[in-house]
């Protein structure tokens, strides 16, 4: 998942890249902005990202002044000093509204909320990309999975059916397919586009692996209150997701 910050003080903005990232390795703080101006500029010519971490009051004015000019269907987290301006912020795309001094807690019970969300949408076949344009006006967008994807083998094109694939795995800016009697292909879709188009019965456990149902034997406790999840079939690798996740992921395994 990648995070945008919006924060003209350096040295918060770096904190909370950095809290960010260490709650959940499957987060990416892609950029951080710092001035309205700064902003707006960014999202006219930028939309390859999923959650915006916003300040209010910010060198050359108000943030609420960016969301007005520029069209969003992502969801925003303000973080500010200040409460008065609450209400208007969930006149935005706001999800959550954290006061500064922020710490680890605070901003892990907002993404908390975030992942609930999408898992809630999720279930409900609803496109996480239209997720606050059916919170605000009940958008009856519905995606549904897809049966087949195209995969590259060799100089070939060939299609192949989502239930015979066990995971995509991220490995150098490539997105491969392992099928459940361990045949890899190269996938041309990213991970997010995946994860959007195989529905429920896949889930992303972290930035590295969208994994099916049908390949996830258990999940084992992990240091740190990680899961591990072993799959079905001798895979040489750990594949792990954070505490955030395990919840929802978890909540998946009863459901699927």
């Amino acid at each position: 998942m990648k995070v945008i910050i919006i924060e003209d003080e350096k040295r918060t903005a770096k904190e909370l890249a950095t809290t960010i990232e260490s709650i959940d390795d499957q987060i990416e703080a892609v950029t951080i902005l710092s001035s309205v101006e700064q902003a707006i500029s960014y999202l006219q010519n930028n939309s390859d990202f999923d959650l915006i971490f916003s300040d209010i009051q910010l060198s050359d004015g108000l943030s609420f002044e960016i969301f007005n000019k520029i069209r969003l269907s992502v969801p925003v987290i303000f973080c500010t000093a200040y409460d008065k301006y609450a209400l208007e912020a969930f006149n935005t795309n706001s999800i959550d509204y954290i006061l500064k001094p922020f710490d680890h807690n605070s901003v892990a019970k907002a993404l908390e909320k975030y992942y609930t969300l999408k898992s809630n949408f999720s279930s409900l076949n609803i496109s996480s990309d239209n997720l606050l344009r059916t919170l605000g006006a009940l958008s009856s967008v519905v995606q549904h999975p897809s049966a087949s994807i195209v995969i590259s083998h060799g100089d070939k094109i060939i299609p192949i059916r989502t239930t015979d694939i066990a995971l995509f795995v991220y490995e150098d800016d490539y997105v491969f397919a392992l099928t459940f009697d361990l045949k890899r292909s190269l996938v041309s879709q990213s991970l997010e586009e995946l994860e959007s188009v195989c529905g429920t019965a896949f889930f992303r456990a972290n930035r590295q692996y969208l994994i099916n149902r049908k390949a996830v034997k258990d999940a084992s406790r992990h240091f740190n209150r990680k899961l591990q999840v072993n799959l079905t079939f001798n895979y040489p690798y750990q594949i792990l997701m954070s505490r955030l996740k395990a919840a929802q992921f978890i909540k998946w395994l009863a459901q699927n």
